[in-house]
């Protein structure tokens, strides 16, 4: 801000767009958020806050064997040292380090009211006490003193606070970690600390270990809360892609209990364990209310018998009533079983990245691995330092006469340690010792402790050297490190593997009947493997998300799109499709219409499309060049696929069809080239292309000029390109009236469709459109019929959104006219229709 002022007060203006500051803004308030308020770091786990509530404890002695501290103590050092945010914030943060039934191996421990499953609050901070617990002041901290991690001023630069923490166990994967972002979330279950020691000790000896291996040392979460996990699928593709579903569901068993006085014994469905994150209290209300609405059936009553031993929540049945029927039916319609929605994306290297199980492991190594260099060279030249002080004093012990001569003689200490350097053959630093060194040390018993810590330090340097030289050492260092924290503090697991599907539990036809009429769809989501289609619209903007809507419900979200974003592809499809994401490396990726979440007036905006790719798709970072939906009959057409430097090819469509998540790869392509566009084409039809310099060429899509080919093929030449030119354009000439072209420097004009003749392929083409200035090129071109709209787009990142039927017709000899006012080294560099 003084900086603003300053300029203003100068009399320098700084002339700007609204819309590019707005932007501009946004992105780095939303890369703020990312990194420094809502992502953990790969490396230790942590976000900021959680960090600099570590090491503010750290730094107030708040040891496992010291007493607790206050917890309003702890958030008042945390905000006036390190996160001036509010204090109810860091306090939250605080209360879920401490809770047992939120955090896998809790960092801190507490006296006092920190809440419970019931989502009972905790209470204020100046009841509650805390301080650090074992795991966490041990595989954390007890190496930051050591200059294992970098520091940073804080908000104010009056301290230094660690970037990040050492951590000696990857808590990222431990505590797992849940946050929203902006434009992104992560969803990281927790796990057992013994597997991912035993896998992250296999990584170490075997780098190249199978995923099937691994997935057998790692087999899934282990949730502080216990549970049971559904299937494998679902935790497989989690961990192989980064981001999938794992059904989670609680524990219950079917007991025979005592009636009341007179009356047989019942039986009664007893749940021990809830799912992770279900609240116990809003559980059972919901089992009341479905109960009293009639959509459960008999069950008689319904009560908690939790206790300090543990969860009992009791579901009594009516006589002749199957507890299986109803514990199905508990499954389906309440919290019982629910979907954890694993994204594994943290922030690598300052940027956040979506990872599969493996990466995260290999991340956490490889920061160990350098966290270890940094210590042991940091003790390396400690006990160097050291060993030479020893040396010295050993020297002189040595040479005590004399030393003791020297400094009898000596006028002062500057000369006796100018002497002694010179006479004894001492370094300064040994020089300061033997002056400082007190009169005990010459005793017989200080001489043998010096020549014992002499030996000692001879015999770490000579260790600390191998482990710094030799990789395997360090390795092995490692793996010994790791095996004694799963010593201390490994534990049994508590999150059962391998429930049956409800498709496997029994079943009763007449109940189900009777109950189905009852169901919304969100309790009937999974129910059967193959659900019937719906019907859907689906919208793809033009910054990258997509809308999947209802038929009739558009107009709950009609105006929800973010500004200056616009509808640029509207289908109308079914669940059961795909959507062909085609990127500019050539690679095509099929996304299920069904995956794609309904937008409701709630999201109005839809979903990133980038978010719905693989974890691979998105470490590539192509941009996405095409977005298709394929016809009812594929033999009907053909894809065409128009690269920049001028290669086109005609693709089956047939070889779209069964692909897998992964993708594949449809057009080979050279190194200096990328995919352009895409066109779908009946045989026979004639496309048209546009170059750079203004050229056009038209040609039939038949098997003589253009052959389907294969999906590894590279194509052919499809436009002879002058210097420095590339394509730009490529329009079905059955499907347009007219074509417009406009220019870099905002000219534009509409030609005729029927205007261009037809030629041959690989030909020069025809020059239609003469440029104002020699240094005007062809940004774009694109068809236009009557009453069309398209939006130009500049390298500022300007959207203007013109009629074409305010653009002129003109020959193919006409330059055009102007119909953008561009700045000053601003120039258009696509033209998109606005559906």
């Amino acid at each position: 801000m003084a900086k603003q002022l300053n300029l203003l007060s100068t009399g320098q203006v700084i002339t700007t767009a609204l819309h590019t500051e707005m932007q501009r803004s946004y992105l780095e308030y939303a890369m703020s958020v990312i990194v420094g308020r809502a992502l953990p770091d790969v490396r230790d786990g942590l976000k900021p806050v959680h960090r600099r509530i570590l090491y503010a404890m750290h730094e107030l002695g708040l040891t496992p064997d010291r007493p607790y501290r206050k917890c309003a103590r702890v958030v008042g050092d945390v905000l006036g040292k390190y996160h001036p945010h509010g204090d109810q914030a860091v306090y939250d943060a605080l209360v879920r380090l401490v809770q047992d039934f939120s955090s896998r191996y809790p960092l801190l421990g507490g006296h006092g009211n920190f809440g419970s499953v019931d989502n009972d609050p905790p209470a204020a901070m100046r009841y509650t006490e805390t301080r650090l617990a074992p795991i966490s002041h041990e595989g954390m901290l007890t190496e930051i003193g050591e200059e294992t991690v970098e520091f940073v001023g804080n908000f104010d630069n009056s301290q230094q606070e660690p970037t990040v923490l050492p951590a000696q166990l990857p808590f990222l994967l431990l505590n797992g970690c849940s946050g929203i972002a902006v434009g992104m979330a992560t969803n990281i279950p927790p796990h057992n600390l013994g597997e991912i020691v035993d896998g992250l000790i296999a990584l170490i000896d075997q780098p190249d270990l199978a995923d099937e291996k691994l997935l057998e040392l790692i087999p899934g979460p282990d949730f502080p809360t216990g549970g049971e996990i559904v299937g494998e699928t679902g935790i497989r593709e989690a961990y192989i892609t980064g981001k999938g579903g794992i059904v989670l569901r609680g524990v219950a068993t079917v007991e025979e209990i005592p009636g009341g006085r007179g009356s047989k014994r019942r039986m009664a469905i007893i749940v021990t364990e809830l799912p992770y994150q279900v609240n116990k209290a809003g559980w059972i209300e919901k089992v009341a209310e479905l109960v009293n609405q009639g959509r459960l059936q008999g069950i008689s009553d319904l009560r908690d018998e939790s206790d300090r031993e543990g969860m009992r929540v009791v579901i009594e049945l009516k006589r002749d009533t199957n507890p299986q029927e109803v514990l199905q039916h508990l499954y389906h319609q309440t919290a019982l079983q629910t979907n954890f929605g694993a994204i594994l994306l943290a922030i690598v290297e300052g940027q956040p990245r979506q990872l599969s199980l493996r990466q995260l492991l290999q991340e956490f190594l490889n920061f160990r691995e350098h966290t270890l260099n940094r210590r042991y060279s940091y003790e390396l030249g400690k006990a160097a330092s050291r060993l030479n002080t020893v040396e010295g004093l050993l020297k002189a012990l040595s040479n005590l006469d004399e030393v003791i001569e020297i400094l009898r003689q000596a006028p002062d200490g500057s000369t006796a340690k100018v002497t002694l350097c010179s006479r004894l053959d001492l370094s300064e630093d040994q020089a300061d010792a033997i002056l400082s060194m007190p009169l005990r040390r010459l005793t017989s018993l200080e001489q043998q402790n010096l020549q014992r810590e002499f030996g000692e330090l001879s015999e770490q340097i000579t260790l600390l050297e191998r482990l710094l030289s030799d990789r395997k050492e360090l390795l092995k260092a490692l793996k010994k490190d790791l095996r004694s924290l799963k010593r201390k503090y490994g534990d049994p697991r508590r999150t059962k593997l391998g429930a049956k599907s409800l498709e496997e539990l029994p079943k009763n036809k007449k109940t189900d009947k009777q109950n189905s009429s009852t169901k919304t769809d969100e309790d009937t989501e999974n129910l059967s493997p193959l659900e019937p289609a719906e019907e859907a619209i689906l919208e793809i903007t033009h910054r990258g998300y997509l809308r999947r809507i209802q038929p009739g419900k558009k107009s709950k979200v009609e105006n929800g799109l973010l500004e200056h974003d616009f509808i640029i592809q509207t289908n109308i499809t079914d669940t059961h499709k795909e959507l062909l994401v085609l990127t500019n490396g050539g690679k095509l990726y099929p996304v299920k219409v069904g995956d794609i979440p309904l937008t409701t007036g709630r999201s109005p905006r839809g979903t990133p499309l980038i978010t719905m790719l693989t974890s691979t798709a998105q470490g590539n970072q192509e941009p996405v060049v095409s977005r298709l939906l394929l016809p009812e009959n594929l033999a009907d057409q053909q894809l065409i696929l128009l690269t920049k430097q001028g290669r086109i090819k005609r693709l089956s469509l047939e070889e779209l069809t069964n692909l897998t998540r992964r993708g594949v790869t449809i057009l080979k392509l050279k190194d200096d080239d990328e995919l352009l566009l895409t066109q779908f084409s009946k045989p026979g039809q004639h496309l048209i292309l546009a170059s750079s310099g203004g050229r056009l060429l038209r040609f039939s899509a038949n098997d003589e000029q253009l052959p389907i080919m294969g999906r590894t093929a590279m194509g052919l030449q499809a436009f002879r390109l002058l210097r420095n030119q590339c394509m730009v354009g490529c329009v079905n000439a059955a499907q347009a009236e007219y074509l417009l072209l406009v220019t870099e420097e905002g000219y534009a004009k509409r030609l005729p469709v029927n205007q261009i003749k037809s030629a041959n392929r690989g030909d020069l083409g025809t020059q239609s459109m003469k440029f104002v200035n020699k240094t005007d090129n062809l940004a774009a071109m694109v068809g236009a019929n009557t009453s069309s709209e398209v939006a130009l787009l500049t390298n500022r990142e300007r959207v203007v959104r013109v009629s074409t039927d305010t653009v002129p017709i003109l020959p193919r000899d006409g330059k055009g006219e102007s119909i953008l006012q561009l700045n000053r080294d601003e120039k258009v560099i696509a033209v998109v229709e606005v559906r």
